[in-house]
């Protein structure tokens, strides 16, 4: 059997654009071997990863899940950058061994590996197979990462110290320094240890982007044409997005998918930030204020603070009583739902009563907004969500950026004026166009003929072909 291995990095937003992507393989008769690294820190519940590998593994045979086994690491630092990239480099002599037992039964065509994983390519060296890096970001942020190393050599400070001056990279609009990607802003060994990794790229054969050709062409093209890797031969690029995870818990559809059916179409704004979006409890009540002042109809999730005694904490029970002002959910009765937790964020994006959508910039939820057709306000929070904030602001006009994300506190007021603005006004109203153009042609990308499923025929073909 014709086997390619899918290589993620620990959470599920890394893992699930890469079980799209092995659903697509799948679909041109090959089959898929994914390697599952233990957790990082054992005190992480792995719950929801578990439980979406269990789905997948049901529904989808041709997809096989190994888990490597567990094992002890001694860091020699306490960078978060470079224990992330040091455990993954101590698992590669069990990923040797995976791959070489699999290969006693399956024709391994290829293995693609996180970017978090780029040192696998020794493994693939070692072991005489392609290898591909595959990008779970924009072919924006992809830019950046290229062309990290060059910046690094031509500054003498790290970016933190350079506060709003504007950084040039080939193929983007200029970025504020502030607004780079996080661990990449200190000239520490966590920057050397990124860039070490992305000056590894060239190595891989070729590059898979979890985007698609229309959304980012200058972006593409300025990759392609070798300036963001000045004097290293570029790999060839590969859009295959967007890649899209409808994520379900349980068999019953959710109460807030009921409310939005009583509610008019394109009247409802939807408030998410991601997997590890949480607010203080001040945050919460300026956002719960803006709300209601703002008269418009709303779904927003709350998760419950973040602990400040364990970053890596993944669940708390959310008291909404403690969290919201004094009656607020009485007040906003039939104007609004406030869900614990979690919902279902591509169904609500989707349903024809939802209109707006303030997002944290994950890359994953910007590609659910642009394929639900809904205008964004942008509220980026950590990693590299502020260069998604740039690129969704400045270079496509597909968001507005809600002020004081980047001060630590966004005030009521603003919220209220973001929200009714987007909602309501001409300009919100031309931006809502706009990003309902988008979703026609993202939607076009990965249809028959489109750009994203000729690359997928593409990349499928030469593994099939592969002597």
């Amino acid at each position: 059997m014709d086997t390619v291995v899918l290589y993620p990095s620990s959470g599920i937003g890394h893992l699930a654009p890469m079980i799209e992507f092995a659903k697509l393989l799948v679909s041109q008769s090959l089959s898929v071997a994914i390697p599952i690294l233990p957790p990082m820190y054992p005190s992480v519940s792995p719950s929801a990863t578990d439980d979406y590998i269990t789905r997948i593994s049901s529904s989808h045979p041709s997809i096989s899940f190994h888990r490597l086994p567990t094992f002890t690491i001694h860091y020699s630092s306490t960078n978060f950058v470079v224990r992330r990239f040091s455990y993954v480099r101590a698992a590669n002599p069990l990923l040797r061994d995976l791959l070489q037992s699999i290969s006693q039964t399956s024709n391994i065509r290829a293995i693609l590996t996180d970017f978090f994983c780029i040192d696998a390519l020794d493994v693939a060296a070692d072991l005489q197979l392609p290898a591909y890096v595959f990008f779970t970001c924009s072919a924006f942020v992809l830019a950046y990462f290229l062309y990290l190393p060059t910046l690094h050599s031509e500054m003498s400070c790290g970016a933190s110290e350079l506060g709003e001056t504007p950084i040039h990279i080939p193929g983007l609009p200029p970025i504020p320094a502030s607004h780079l990607s996080d661990h990449t802003r200190d000239r520490d060994e966590g920057l050397q240890t990124f860039v070490d990794a992305f000056s590894r790229f060239p190595e891989a054969k070729g590059i898979i982007v979890n985007s698609f050709e229309f959304l980012e062409s200058r972006t593409l093209k300025t990759i392609r044409e070798g300036h963001c890797l000045p004097n290293r031969e570029m790999p060839p690029v590969y859009c295959v997005g967007p890649l899209i995870t409808v994520s379900k818990r349980g068999g019953e559809r959710h109460e807030c998918l009921t409310w939005l059916d009583k509610q008019p179409k394109g009247s409802v704004v939807f408030l998410c930030f991601g997997s590890k979006g949480r607010f203080s409890k001040e945050q919460v009540m300026e956002i719960a204020t803006g709300l209601e002042r703002s008269e418009q109809r709303f779904v927003w999730v709350v998760r419950s603070p973040p602990d400040p005694e364990n970053r890596f904490a993944t669940s708390h029970e959310v008291d909404l009583d403690t969290l919201l002002p004094v009656g607020f959910l009485q007040r906003t009765e039939g104007r609004g739902v406030v869900v614990k937790d979690w919902a279902p964020q591509v169904e609500v994006l989707n349903h024809e009563a939802t209109g707006g959508f303030v997002t944290h910039c994950g890359w994953n939820s910007v590609l659910e907004g642009l394929c639900a057709g809904v205008g964004m306000i942008a509220w980026p929070l950590h990693a590299e969500q502020k260069m998604n904030k740039v690129m969704l602001v400045d270079e496509m006009k597909l968001a507005v950026a809600i002020q004081g994300y980047d001060k630590g506190k966004v005030v009521a007021e603003e919220v209220e004026n973001r929200v009714r603005w987007l909602m309501e006004s001409d300009g919100g109203i031309e931006l809502r166009n706009r990003a309902k153009a988008m979703k026609d042609r993202a939607t076009a990308a990965v249809s028959d003929g489109g750009s994203s499923h000729a690359a997928v025929l593409e990349i499928a073909s030469q593994w099939k072909l592969r002597s």
